[in-house]
């Protein structure tokens, strides 16, 4: 058979056997495997090939960070994943450092049940942790399940994390896009001046924004006033290349093996974020300024302050000390909130949308509860201040937790934020019932036989079109952006390789043209973007066929359907509808 004619298990050379793994469904057989959650929830699909999943979490050990970040979505196919991976014996370890106790729960249970066969299983006896940091063994023995619960000291003393709320102003739900673009500019005035008080004498700060939208244009702001060279971007819609260079610049600079003050360490650097600095972002700051969130999330933007203990901070940055935003003035920053009427505070539109009222307002409650004189709740310390880590385990449980636990004026909203919470968990939970690999009285069978009789169509793609099973909402498809600057010009990447006209990739290039790969925002230019397809040189490539391109101008604009979506180098991607196109 010629090379033509090969498939792409068929190739000859070293390269075959590598470039078979990077087919279809086939990369957790690999014998080392590093992705993201959504291979182990991939697994949990009532799809056709599942064994081949199954087939590949089975033998090893696995390991999932971040467990606490699976909403009530995902965690419907973490479920069940653990459960067939206790069937079938294999070691797991889950990492989180603010996992609310009934996560912690489900989790260990799904595990438990699966390793004795059994449809369902309720621990009676649950051990609390006794301390933080905390370990919870759970096993099947043959007297049942098996529980223990460990804890012991941290490895540093608790930190008294000082907390202050710098109010916004908050458009309401009719407000024009004039209004919004006028609140968003006086929000990002208020925390330039800000940073300018905090870091007249130098210092490093981390301002996490829980939008791009918002990263960008705090970012231009803070770019016109201290210098692009003192202000740092980094968010999901920057190209694949330029996130891990940024990313690897702010480890370097601010992480554990960054130099220190009169070492290197910048005199003044502020990084404007979003929640990619949540997780997995070791760099260590002198001043936290945060949009309003969730606790487990808020507590874990908090880890990121003052991260190291052998630094050496500027005069004005001895205390660690986050500033609250997106939310406005009134209710939290007042110290008799308990005693204030009409309803709680009011948060930014898109942090509700992605968080529910709910939990934002019991988070509300337990900053209200820290600035309010005097002692706060067991979560607490009262004074305005928050113990961390000591704290963590107190303020997840109270804010995951069913006490009543806002303050009298919030009651009446809370109680319509907390059934109108309650209703979209359950109907969220349901709606990934129909992908599930097994249904009731399926659960204590010992095979994966039969259970795909009633599969997920597939609908082509590396993944058999089932990325987005696992995840609800609009996630936004993924493309890779090439640049055309006429017509029959060669294709260049975004670092201006230069390809062919049809895209051919030479096997040095593979690398810097995935570069370009970027996550479109979930909507309508998503949607455009999934009748994309792979640039004529690219289809028969095993790393490109299935990538969707989005070819741009020489000046960085391109279209997808009423959209024009446009890169710039520093701020990233940015989409506006057509009839505000810029006239050039």
């Amino acid at each position: 058979m010629g090379e033509q004619g090969r498939g792409v298990g068929e190739r000859s050379g070293a390269g075959g056997p590598a470039e078979w793994f990077l087919g279809a469904k086939r990369g957790l057989l690999c014998p080392f495997v590093v992705g993201t959650v959504d291979q182990l929830l991939l697994a949990a699909t009532r799809s056709r090939h599942v064994m081949l999943r199954m087939a590949g979490l089975a033998g090893k050990v696995v390991v999932l960070d971040e467990v606490h970040a699976a909403d009530v979505y995902m965690s419907q196919f973490l479920v069940e994943g653990l459960r067939w991976l206790g069937q079938a014996g294999v070691p797991v370890v889950l990492l989180s450092a603010t996992l609310p106790p009934g996560q912690r729960r489900e989790l260990v249970e799904a595990y438990v049940a699966g390793a004795g066969s059994r449809e369902e299983l309720r621990l009676e006896a649950l051990p609390e942790p006794g301390g933080y940091p905390s370990v919870t063994s759970a096993w099947s023995a043959v007297e049942g399940p098996c529980v223990r619960v460990d804890s012991c000291e941290g490895w540093r003393p608790d930190l008294s994390v000082a907390l202050a709320v710098c109010s916004e102003p908050v458009p309401g739900p009719r407000a024009s896009r004039v209004q919004e673009r006028q609140a968003q500019q006086e929000a990002d005035v208020a925390v330039v001046d800000l940073l300018r008080a905090q870091l007249e004498g130098g210092g490093c700060a981390l301002i996490v924004r829980n939008t791009v939208v918002r990263a960008q244009s705090l970012y231009s702001a803070l770019a016109g006033v201290f210098g692009v060279g003192e202000v740092m971007l980094l968010h999901g819609r920057l190209a694949a290349g330029a996130r891990a260079e940024r990313t690897e610049r702010c480890l370097g600079l601010l992480g554990v093996s960054g130099p220190g003050v009169g070492e290197g360490r910048p005199h003044r650097l502020v990084v404007v974020a979003t929640q990619l600095a949540e997780q997995s972002f070791d760099v260590d700051v002198d001043l936290l300024v945060s949009d309003v969130a969730p606790v487990d999330l808020l507590l874990q933007r908090i880890g990121r302050l003052h991260r190291h203990g052998d630094r050496v901070r500027p005069p004005g940055l001895v205390v660690p000390q986050v500033f609250l935003t997106g939310l406005g003035g009134g209710p939290v920053e007042g110290a008799d909130a308990g005693s204030v009427c009409g309803g709680g505070p009011a948060f930014i539109r898109a942090s509700e949308v992605i968080y529910g009222r709910h939990l934002l307002l019991r988070t509300a409650a337990v900053v209200a509860d820290a600035l309010r004189p005097g002692p706060g709740c067991g979560s607490g310390s009262g004074a305005g201040v928050w113990q961390v880590p000591g704290g963590v385990p107190g303020l997840v449980a109270a804010v995951y937790g069913g006490e009543e636990l806002v303050p009298a004026g919030w009651r009446e909203d809370a109680g319509a934020a907390r059934v109108e919470w309650e209703e979209r968990q359950r109907e969220r939970a349901q709606s990934a019932v129909p992908f599930l690999l097994t249904r009731r009285g399926d659960k204590e069978g010992v095979t994966l036989a039969g259970l795909h009789r009633v599969a997920v169509a597939a609908s082509g793609g590396a993944e058999g079109g089932l990325d987005g099973v696992v995840r609800d909402g609009e996630m936004g498809e993924e493309v890779v952006l090439v640049v055309r600057e006429g017509e029959g010009e060669v294709v260049r990447t975004l670092s201006g390789r230069a390809l062919s006209v049809n895209g051919d990739v030479a096997d040095e290039l593979i690398d810097d043209v995935l570069a370009g790969t970027v996550r479109l925002p979930g909507g309508p230019a998503s949607s455009a973007a999934a009748a994309l397809g792979p640039l004529p040189g690219w289809v028969g490539h095993p790393r490109l066929r299935y990538a969707r391109a989005l070819v741009l101008d020489g000046l960085g604009w391109g279209e997808l359907g009423e959209h024009r979506v446009h890169y710039d180098d520093v701020l990233g991607l940015t989409v506006e509808l057509a009839r505000r196109w810029p006239v050039r």
